[in-house]
């Protein structure tokens, strides 16, 4: 049966890519978590998903136009009025000084700054634990290339976006293979829409794996079982964990 990857977290207890939320999906039993970085102002490594500030947080802007030491006064949204304390963006730093060697990690480099990928591996070279159990993933095929050379052994996998209105499965088979290839990447992730058997098998017929994101519903948890994907990374945490459980 699959892994399970809980996405940013588990947001329905604390903001989504927080500390409390990676340590609730510890706590559920989750595999990994989820975790997406952003370069600030001064090209510190934070974990935070959007581009804009204001769509989480008392801020207002872009983040890349923000220091850390700016972005260390902001407050974030919590998931509704009831949740206790304060929440606050965590930088890499901080998240593998938590979570190394207590949880797995799927960190995606988000970019697209050239040099985001040298910073981020530096970072993680001082924390060895985490590097055990550690998986790179972004959308950009060059950044997950240059940072293969910068920490060999590390796996990395592309993030494949969802269908242009015009794209068929041939063609979404052939393209994320491809760019699986160009990235060096171990694994493709396509989204649960896109998982059929034909797609699976054209990718893994040309030598890379399928993982899954988006992974929310009965019927895409049975789609992954069905076609034998390894990992999922999901929204609905309880769900999959309470899924995986009846089904072994």
């Amino acid at each position: 049966m699959f892994e399970i990857t809980a996405h940013r977290g588990a947001p329905e207890f604390a903001p989504e890519n927080t500390l409390p939320a990676f340590l609730h999906a510890l706590a559920l039993g989750a595999d990994a978590v989820e975790l997406d970085v952003r370069l600030t102002a001064d090209r510190v490594p934070v974990v935070y998903h959007y581009f804009y500030l204001e769509q989480l947080t008392s801020l207002s802007g872009p983040i890349f136009q923000f220091t850390w030491h700016e972005l260390q006064q902001v407050t974030l949204h919590p998931p509704d009025q009831s949740s206790p304390g304060q929440f606050v963006i965590s930088s890499l730093d901080q998240v593998l000084d938590t979570l190394s060697g207590k949880i797995g990690l799927e960190l995606e480099i988000k970019g697209p700054e050239p040099g985001c990928e040298q910073i981020i591996a530096s970072v993680l070279r001082n924390h060895s634990r985490a590097l055990e159990n550690l998986e790179i993933t972004s959308y950009e095929t060059t950044l997950l290339e240059r940072f293969q050379r910068l920490v060999p052994g590390i796996p990395v996998d592309l993030l494949v976006p969802l269908n242009e209105p015009w794209m068929k499965a041939d063609v979404l088979a052939f393209t994320a293979l491809q760019r699986g290839k160009l990235a060096g990447a171990r694994a493709v992730h396509l989204h649960a829409s896109q998982l059929t058997l034909a797609t699976v098998n054209s990718i893994r017929k040309g030598g890379c794996d399928v993982h899954a994101w988006g992974v929310n519903d009965l019927p895409a948890l049975n789609t992954a079982r069905d076609l034998q994907i390894k990992k999922v990374c999901t929204d609905r945490l309880r769900l999959a964990l309470q899924y995986r459980k009846e089904a072994t």
